[in-house]
């Protein structure tokens, strides 16, 4: 770092402070111009009411982008070593009056990039990098860093760690303002398929993959924006954590979900025991549901009597497997199969209805009159109640509820269809996460309902009609009302020409926002997919996103270590090689931005005795603030957990309590997966630990969450990879803390 007399240092920052309020200038300038032009539109007559909606969406984008960037618009500076220099922040602002020179640069832009890598050894053509450090719209005061000294050390730390040790707040924050090396490189990659990144805890890969998404829109934005992002992480706390991020950056197209959320309109409300969980997440899963589809086809045991006209024809055994084998042999899922089913079933029963009613006067050369007869006997037959019976016996319409419900319910229905009875439960339709790729799969493998699809499209083309007849009396009432008043006291002319579009959008287009259209629409498709805690997603997980990103353009982020779904990735290569064999590359974070060295010494221990063969991340920092555990007894704990939430209380930043599942006053681990506190308490290591095969990766997952101080409260004795854990001993309001053995 640059040491100046104060006297320098004062005028370099009020130069600064001038530079950067002429960048708010500029900033304010075009937000007045976007908004004048945004009121505009939405006032316009021209063109169509698809145009004009198309240009106020835009224009809205834009004026969120640009809002987004009053927090630290401007945050670094590079100089070269030439003496010229470029300033660097959110977005890229420019001198119309100069040739559109920059005078901020995005810090997506490719010019941007030294900053984020230049280092003493490689400083990239660059003399200095300068950091500011800005409150608000106030430029507070800046650091510099010469680039390219012999013997200088990487990228300065000051701005890095003033970042990772500052208070957490309600959300994931950008690090738009800190992007270390290895970090750039990544969120830069231009593979074009999918990019494993693997961390371990604290790493930022989750960050770096939101901020990937971020410069993917800003150079590929005409090919990505139209269809949108989806970002899938492991629970809804989490979405709402990292929610922000994108958004900070302003970006906005961006869908988030649960797996469970896949399924638009799903309600997920049970949960699967351990083995269930992996039966339905393994590929043979699918002979299952195919097998289910076939038993739902069925042959009569007893010919069924269908009178017709003057004849009672049957359908029996024979005819029903004709029919069936025709319908599966057409290659169609199983409902749009039905209609070649249905066919041949008629064609069968009417040939020998005509056969029996015109037995000695009609014959197959009179072709005319034996059509005609056939034509009314297929009338007659659409409204045939036991034949359409017969039919939903035989080959029932199936939605994949209907299909499912009844398999889980029924023992018999498992064993016809080769499943474990393990699948077994009482309430089928009480749905569970592992459930909704199986129910995704089913739409496919069941086929639209044709019927019921254009009877529904008949509905929802009636309720439109109705809306925009309602706009239209809207706007008739407006005239009305106009033609009717004083030239003193009239209507604005945009009450009339809201009304009108408001007519035109119900007959013309979906108005609802490419994000609510996304996540209502499991036919959706989008652009790219960022997968977070991407090793607890089974092989039938992959099959339902490998469906929504045809392009398969994917962003994985994850680690092995920490996974706790039995059904969960053991490597990368398994679940993505049968999707895009040679289409992915892998890259790993090794720093640890959020654990100190001290708990991560903790955690350390813990990692060594399950994953032996894997490197935990090292640590950027040192908290000085040692980690301990407290032994009580049973009635002590539920104290000891409330005194520990009224001391964080009264700290800034946050906090929790982890516990074994079902523990009052505390959180399962695996609902702080990819959270951070600045503060937590574990409780009850041992039990975490026997909880299943994977307990000892929930146990690293509680271990590793905190950012400043980690306590461990027990009754029961500790593991052993905790033995060395420091145990505090209580005398009156003064506590011991022993330091934990492995930290230096």
């Amino acid at each position: 770092m640059i040491s100046r007399p104060t006297r320098e240092y004062d005028e370099e920052l009020r130069s600064e402070r001038t530079y950067a309020a002429g960048l708010y200038t500029r900033l304010d300038a075009e937000r007045a111009r976007v908004r004048g032009a945004f009121n505009a539109a939405l006032k316009g007559t021209g063109g169509t009411p698809m145009e004009r909606d198309s240009t106020v969406r835009a224009l809205a984008k834009e004026a969120k982008r640009l809002d987004v960037a009053d927090n630290g618009l401007c945050f670094g500076r590079l100089d070269t070593l030439t003496g010229e220099h470029s300033y660097i922040g959110r977005i890229g602002i420019f001198d119309e009056a100069n040739e559109y020179e920059p005078l901020l640069l995005d810090w997506r832009a490719p010019a941007a990039r030294a900053f984020y890598v230049a280092t003493g050894a490689n400083p990239e053509n660059m003399r200095r990098r300068r950091q500011f450090h800005t409150r608000g719209r106030h430029l507070v005061d800046f650091t510099d860093e010469v680039l390219g000294r012999p013997g200088a050390d990487d990228r300065g730390d000051a701005a890095l760690l003033a970042a990772v040790n500052a208070p957490r707040g309600e959300g994931m924050r950008d690090i738009v303002a800190t992007i270390q090396a290895e970090q750039d490189e990544i969120i830069r990659h231009d593979h074009p398929g999918v990019l494993v990144i693997e961390g371990g805890p604290g790493t930022g890969k989750t960050v770096v993959a939101l901020h990937r998404v971020a410069y993917l829109l800003y150079t590929q934005r005409e090919r990505m924006e139209r269809h949108g992002v989806l970002v899938v992480g492991p629970n809804p706390a989490f979405l709402n954590h990292i929610s922000r991020v994108l958004p900070s950056l302003g970006e906005s197209d961006v869908v988030f979900m649960t797996t469970g959320d896949l399924v638009p309109g799903l309600s997920v409300t049970a949960e699967d025991t351990p083995e269930a969980t992996r039966l339905k997440g393994s590929l043979k899963i699918l002979d299952v549901l195919k097998a289910a589809i076939a038993d739902r086809q069925r042959l009569p045991e007893q010919p069924v009597p269908i009178q017709l006209g003057d004849a009672t024809v049957r359908i029996d055994a024979e005819t029903a497997e004709w029919a069936r084998d025709e319908a599966r042999a057409s290659g169609l899922p199983h409902n749009e199969a039905r209609p070649v089913f249905t066919e041949i079933i008629t064609y069968v029963l009417t040939e020998r209805a005509i056969s029996r009613i015109g037995r000695g006067w009609l014959t197959r050369s009179d072709r005319d009159a034996w059509e005609q007869m056939r034509a009314d006997l297929l009338k007659e037959l659409a409204e045939n109640e036991t034949f359409t019976a017969a039919l939903d016996e035989l080959w029932p319409i199936l939605t994949p509820e209907t299909l499912l419900a009844p398999l889980y319910s029924s023992p018999a229905r498992l064993r016809a269809a080769g499943a474990d009875q393990a699948l077994l439960r009482t309430d089928g339709d009480a749905w569970t996460v592992s459930d909704v790729p199986l129910l995704d799969e089913l739409v496919d493998l069941l086929g639209r309902d044709k019927a019921a699809d254009k009877t529904a499209e008949l509905a929802a083309e009636r309720e439109r009609k109705a809306e925009a007849e309602y706009a239209a009396g809207v706007m008739d009432l407006l005239v009305d009302r106009q033609d009717s008043m004083d030239d003193e006291d009239h209507l604005f002319a945009t009450d009339l020409l809201y009304a009108e579009d408001l007519a035109d959008r119900f007959v013309e287009h979906d108005t609802r926002e490419l994000v609510e259209r996304a996540a209502a629409d499991r036919d959706w498709t989008y652009r790219h997919v960022v997968v977070d805690e991407a090793q607890e997603l089974s092989e039938m997980d992959w099959r339902v996103l490998m469906r929504r990103c045809p392009g398969r353009s994917f962003t994985v982020v994850g680690d092995l270590a920490q996974r706790r779904s039995v059904a969960g990735a053991t490597s990368w290569g398994a679940m993505l090689e049968p999707y895009v064999p040679g289409r992915w590359v892998y890259r790993s974070l090794t720093v640890n931005y959020r654990t100190p060295a001290e708990i991560m010494s903790v955690a350390a221990a813990v990692l060594a005795e399950f994953a032996p063969g894997v490197q935990p991340p090292d640590s950027v920092r040192a908290c000085g603030v040692e980690p301990w555990a407290r032994l009580v007894s049973g009635d002590e704990i539920a104290g000891a957990i409330e005194e520990f939430v009224r001391e964080e209380a009264g700290r800034e930043g946050t906090s929790v309590v982890i516990g074994p599942v079902g523990m009052a006053g505390t959180v399962p681990a695996s609902e702080t997966k990819g959270l951070e506190f600045d503060s937590v308490l574990v409780v009850e290591p041992g039990r975490i630990l026997a909880e299943g095969a994977r307990g000892a990766a929930e146990l690293y997952v509680a271990l590793t969450r905190a950012t400043q101080r980690l306590r461990v409260l027990h009754q029961e004795p500790l593991p052993p990879a905790l033995m060395g854990l420091a145990e505090t001993r209580v005398r009156g309001a003064a506590v011991a803390v022993l330091a934990y053995d492995t930290c230096s």
